[in-house]
């Protein structure tokens, strides 16, 4: 088992997500549908992860910051501040958070700006629950590379430092 909790690095569709940081995955998922939030809350649930709700990108972005999640699904026309500007802010928070988009305001000009934005997947909706699995799949390869790559970074700049106190 590695560093990030995952045992095998491998993920099959339709079988539970595994864990990270020997955790259960944290999604955090942002829509003003409480209808869909349910449907998405129940199908992430039966995949093992653990589901923080949102109603609108104001409150996605408070509670990315409360709650640190492994990554965010969002909505782009929601009240108060829309998926996209949300998107935009939480790149800005934390710009290593895997986002995929949800929407049915899915044009080519939507999908390339989010895309561009830093999101790392477009679904439209109506969704499949194939959808959503892979897009957890990817959220959680993702999240992986992200942590493996921020503990080399952390481990690089502590040799610097101890290199440069010997000196």
């Amino acid at each position: 088992m590695d560093n990030t909790g995952n045992q095998d690095g491998q993920i099959s569709t339709g079988t539970p997500i595994k864990m990270i940081n020997n955790r259960q995955m944290r999604l955090l998922i942002a829509d003003d549908s409480k209808l869909l939030r349910k449907k998405l809350r129940d199908e992430l649930e039966k995949l093992g992860c653990e589901v923080i709700e949102a109603v609108n990108g104001k409150e996605a972005i408070s509670l990315d910051l409360e709650h640190e999640p492994d990554g965010i699904i969002l909505d782009i026309v929601m009240p108060e501040v829309g998926g996209i500007e949300a998107l935009q802010t939480i790149r800005e928070i934390t710009p290593y958070v895997p986002i995929v988009m949800l929407s049915s305001a899915g044009t080519p000009q939507k999908l390339m700006q989010t895309l561009k934005m830093g999101a790392i997947d477009f679904i439209q909706k109506p969704y499949t629950k194939e959808q959503i699995v892979r897009a957890v799949e990817t959220i959680q390869r993702v999240r992986i590379k992200n942590l493996k790559k921020a503990a080399e970074e952390a481990e690089k700049l502590q040799q610097l430092d101890e290199g440069g106190e010997d000196k």
